[in-house]
């Protein structure tokens, strides 16, 4: 057996457990082995069971009295166990599990983890871990944690990597070079693989972890960095003239652009007229005006005599930037096309002969217009909205369809720079960070279910006034169906509490013409309340929106929370962001109370990165990048710098990873990356 070899060739794993394996990703040994634990648990200190405190978790050895009791209470089942060390005895219970009854057997020893519970004076264990010990036990150690699925306990986690572990013990290849490894004192790979899952001391799981965290780091910034040469290699970028064209535009805007927005542009401008091919990020919040920073860089673009392309993400947003490109353009003699997969055959073709022909100089649409058979006349702007909707390889699909295009990329999605640099290596990143004059700040207030009488009272008094409102139901992720069912309840329940409403309802489920159709609607003011999972986060653009309401607010990454709110207050009246939660978690009310106290999504996501890690903040897996399985990006910075640096003096050593030496490395870095929408 090696680390290709499928899961269910080990011992323990039939055919159930491969499947529920399967469904959280692990189809290999080396799946299993990088499914590194989440947190670790001390178990070195044992403690005598009548010195069992209650509500902390404990761990003691103890023998079996006598066999365990089965019994009923209503549905459930339980069953009890005695068991006892030379200072008294303690009752073990477990729910649903009547074959724990002979599963531990009386006399022998073994080491139990759990909470003390006192109940009608008995002192109980509920569920507690064990494993059996032998006369060479020599004490409690540090046990792993791992993320699971239903069917999947810790116990039996634990037990798949043991056999794992033995099964491949020292046989792991090493993909790091020697000389990497020495220069950064990192671990060998087998011995780090080892003390992540079952550290032997804690300078050993130090060790390990900092290997690991290191190896990841480095794998993506060389993946990145080389993509980026292969982007500065493809030849010179088309040098744009004209350049007062870029003056003379925001003399057409109906308003002032901020000194942020002028200061992104002249990167921009700087890019464009220098002879490399522009790759850059443009960053900014929600209404900080990136759609004007875009159409400035398009104007100057046709007025060189080229073509310039926006891809949007939904076919909600791809329309709005169709109609504002239009009110500016239109005047100004430019021709705007727009391409969507819903269009009508007759009016795509007639879209398509137009951009070919080089009769529209501004397209619009949705992935549509990377689609074969769309030919551009003469393309010298790609502009990508939103681009964490897209992998990388959609949009260098879309750079291809010219002679090598200046690339723009926007995102209202505020990205901690550390992480920005992370995701988005191959390119330059401009910040848009300031908002224009006269914006009101979203009121934002965190409260329990217990105001919800309240809040549906203050739902109905911004209707009357004409005004309109979101309602957003959480995600559940582990089942789409109840997901649906939840938002479709919730509609009817808000129906009848507000029956002088027109309320509707949206989720992810739905056809794609049918979510527009009621977007659309709802756009057009023909609907006063839209129930939705997160469908609504990008794309749609309802100024007479004036509340955000939130149920099951905690369910939410920060950054989620701050682009939802961003939803409302993009008109004159003031709106409000209602954060609905019951949840009485620190870390809860921490991320709730910050929502309440800035409106910086900057700030948010920093705050975000900080208290949830990259994993959930920013599901790297949207990027067409690989997830990160065991770095964190705001505690391991430090290792990040490191990363790096190892990375650019690799690719100054080696930059085709030609050597012997790095070919291995060449092979995780492909096999890393394979099915992944980025292409090294």
């Amino acid at each position: 057996m090696d680390k290709h070899s499928p899961v269910s060739e080990l011992k323990h794993i039939g055919e159930q457990r491969t499947k529920r394996l399967q469904r959280m990703g692990i189809e290999t040994v080396e799946d299993l082995l990088e499914h590194y634990p989440r947190e670790y648990k001390d178990r070195s200190s044992i403690v005598m069971v009548s010195a069992l405190e209650e509500n902390e978790e404990q761990t003691f050895i103890a023998k079996v009295k006598g066999e365990g009791q089965n019994g009923r209470h209503g549905r459930l089942t339980y069953t009890r166990l005695r068991v006892y060390d030379e200072t008294g005895e303690v009752t073990l219970v477990w729910y649903n599990q009547p074959y724990m009854k002979t599963a531990l057997k009386v006399g022998e020893a073994y080491l139990f983890t759990g909470k003390l519970s006192r109940k009608y004076g008995r002192r109980e264990v509920i569920s507690p871990e064990y494993e059996k010990i032998g006369e060479d036990f020599a004490g409690g150690r540090i046990v792993p944690v791992y993320p699971l699925s239903e069917g999947i306990s810790q116990k039996m986690m634990r037990g798949f990597l043991a056999e794992a572990l033995e099964a491949v013990r020292g046989t792991l290849s090493e993909e790091l070079p020697l000389w990497l490894r020495k220069e950064y004192a990192l671990a060998e790979r087998n011995f780090a693989v080892q003390n992540i899952h079952f550290p032997m001391t804690e300078e050993a799981f130090y060790d390990a972890r900092r290997r690991l965290v290191f190896e990841e780091f480095f794998l993506l910034q060389t993946a990145l960095f080389r993509l980026r040469n292969t982007l500065l290699s493809q030849g010179s970028g088309i040098v744009m003239k004209k350049k007062k064209a870029l003056e003379e535009f925001q003399a057409y805007l109906p308003f002032a652009l901020t000194s942020a927005q002028k200061k992104v542009l002249e990167e921009i401008r700087e890019d464009m007229t220098k002879g490399k091919i522009m790759n850059r990020l443009v960053q900014g919040d929600v209404g900080s005006g990136k759609t004007a920073v875009a159409m400035a860089a398009a104007y100057w673009t046709i007025q060189n005599g080229y073509q310039a392309v926006i891809m949007a993400p939904t076919e909600v947003l791809a329309e709005q930037h169709a109609q504002s490109f239009r009110e500016i353009f239109a005047p100004l003699g430019i021709r705007v096309a727009y391409l969507s997969g819903s269009q009508k055959a007759k009016e795509k073709r007639l879209s398509l002969a137009e951009i070919a022909e080089g009769r529209a100089q501004m397209i619009v649409g949705t992935h549509a217009v990377i689609q074969k058979g769309v030919d551009y006349h003469k393309l010298g702007l790609v502009i990508t909205d939103e681009q964490h909707r897209f992998g990388v390889r959609q949009r260098g699909m879309l750079a291809q369809k010219g002679e090598n295009p200046h690339v723009l990329v926007m995102t209202a999605t505020p990205i901690p720079r550390t992480l920005a640099l992370i995701l988005y290596g191959d390119l330059d990143i401009s910040i848009i960070d300031e908002l224009p004059p006269g914006r009101k700040a979203i009121d934002t207030l965190a409260v329990t279910t217990a105001y919800r009488k309240r809040i549906y009272a203050f739902l109905q008094k911004q209707v009357k006034e004409g005004r309109q409102a979101y309602v957003i139901c959480p995600m559940i992720e582990e089942n789409e169906k109840l997901e649906v069912e939840n938002v479709l309840e919730y509609s009817q329940m808000l129906a009848a509490e507000l029956p002088q409403c027109r309320v509707a309802c949206v989720h992810g489920k739905m056809k794609a013409a049918e979510k527009q159709e009621i977007m659309a609607a709802f756009a057009a003011g023909h609907t006063d309340v839209l129930v939705s999972t997160t469908v609504i986060e990008v794309g749609i653009n309802v100024p007479n929106a004036t509340v955000m309401l939130i149920e099951n607010a905690e369910r939410f990454g920060l950054a989620q929370l701050h682009q939802l709110r961003g939803r409302v207050g993009r008109g004159a009246e003031q709106s409000y962001c209602i954060l609905v939660s019951d949840a009485d978690g620190k870390i809860a009310r921490q991320r709730l109370k910050a929502m309440t106290k800035t409106g910086d999504g900057f700030v948010i996501s920093e705050m975000d990165l900080k208290l949830r890690g990259p994993g959930e903040f920013f599901g790297t897996r949207q990027h067409g990048l690989p997830e990160m399985k065991i770095a964190n990006l705001y505690r391991d910075t430090e290792i990040l710098k490191e990363a790096q640096k190892g990375a650019a003096a690799l690719l100054k050593k080696d930059p085709e990873l030609s050597l012997e030496e790095h070919l291995p490395l060449k092979e995780k870095m492909e096999q890393w990356f394979r099915g992944k929408s980025l292409e090294l």
